[in-house]
């Protein structure tokens, strides 16, 4: 009678058998929903403006029209599976492997500057797997969140300046090769998330002042001694010019701006034939410029939903960084919310005239098995970190 009462006591704590407290806290149990439609409407979004910016040209060069449609799909696929394996397993297992995340991130970033580096249009940045390009500093992105968070979470909200060294020399790596692919667009993905994981790791204003000194030397610096080529610099300036040259560094963001204008309310619809989409007069407009193409083909509403949609993604991604249990998910989903935030105002503000114009993409919308498989991954870091809130 005694053991009797002895078990049921060690199986109940409060009034509730521990089994069934287990089971409240089981991660399955606080999915986050929202967090996933939104994504996967996002993708779906993304898809259908890849085939009406793409099919034109593609039946016009006698080539399959949903070509690039069937490969982003395919992306798609495999993204929704990284999703699926970065929501599985517990996130504060990255902690410990963040050095080895961070040198394989570098490695791969050393090794595409190499002859097994694919040269496209004077750009070293891919590796060829068949017919699939993995572009390693969209990786990169993602292991230098990770690597920044475990640092910083072991500071425990006290950044003194040896720390802020310590992860502007972490970043400077990767800068610096990615500079020699060359890519500036990145460069500045990788400043914009720097400055953000310092904010949620507890830099102070004095740090920000140093850096932001730090940063306009660096950019005397590099015009001073002609680092950047002159295409390079007219890509960058343009923008800021009232009056550019409409036939050379000033066609893409003229032809942009009139693409998004003549979409109006309404847009023109999709697939038109008399538009500036269909007939190809922007350039990497299923990758770069695809908010052209959604200005031109959906006018202000469905640019407005997508901006929407973006919204509530980052939205998730700041309250999941908000309610984490711990400091390390804190950076991680604040760092993955700057990586979006970033991205899509240089992109949309580029095709806007507002913003220089760089290689960003659009996220979950522009074309690309590399940058959708790692949103999808940090989709699953955040879906991980919100199911374990609890535990």
């Amino acid at each position: 009678m005694a053991t009797k009462l002895i078990d049921e006591t060690v199986d109940r704590i409060g009034n509730e058998p521990i089994s069934a407290r287990m089971a409240r806290k089981a991660p399955v149990r606080h999915m986050d929903p929202s967090l996933v439609v939104t994504t996967l409407l996002l993708c779906a979004y993304g898809a259908v403006m890849i085939y009406s910016a793409t099919q034109s040209k593609q039946s016009a060069a006698g080539l399959d029209p949903g070509g690039y449609l069937k490969r982003q799909v395919a992306y798609a696929v495999i993204a929704f599976g990284v999703l699926v394996v970065t929501s599985v397993f517990d996130y504060r297992y990255l902690r410990a492997f963040a050095p080895f995340i961070y040198v394989a991130a570098v490695v791969g970033l050393v090794l595409v500057l190499t002859p097994l580096g694919v040269t496209t249009q004077g750009a070293t940045r891919w590796f060829a797997l068949g017919s699939f390009r993995a572009q390693p500093s969209e990786i990169a992105k993602l292991g230098v969140i990770v690597a920044l968070a475990a640092y910083l979470a072991e500071r425990k909200g006290e950044v003194r300046a040896r720390d802020i060294a310590v992860v502007v020399t972490a970043v400077i790596v990767p800068m610096v090769l990615i500079y020699l692919e060359p890519d500036l667009g990145t460069m500045m993905v990788f400043g914009a998330l720097t400055g953000a994981l310092l904010l949620v790791g507890g830099a102070k204003i004095r740090h920000f002042l140093a850096l932001g000194l730090m940063g306009v030397g660096a950019v005397v610096l590099v015009l001073q001694l002609g680092l950047l080529q002159d295409y390079q610099l007219e890509r960058l300036t343009a923008f800021l010019d009232p009056t550019p040259d409409v036939q050379s560094e000033g066609y893409n963001a003229f032809q942009a701006k009139v693409a998004i204008a003549t979409g109006g309310m309404e847009g023109r619809g999709l697939g038109g034939s008399n538009t500036q989409t269909a007939l190809d007069f922007i350039p990497e407009q299923h990758t770069d410029f695809i908010f052209t193409a959604i200005g031109e083909q959906l006018g202000f509403i469905g640019s407005a939903a997508l901006l929407g949609l973006f919204a509530l993604l980052i939205w998730r991604a700041l309250r999941i960084a908000a309610m984490s249990r711990d400091i390390f998910g804190s950076l991680l989903a604040g760092g993955i919310a700057a990586l979006w935030i970033f991205q899509i105002f240089i992109n949309i503000g580029m095709t806007m005239g507002i913003m220089p114009i760089t290689g960003i993409p659009l996220p979950f919308i522009s074309y690309g098995g590399s940058s959708l498989i790692v949103n999808f991954a940090c989709v699953g870091v955040l879906h991980n970190i919100h199911m374990r809130r609890f535990l």
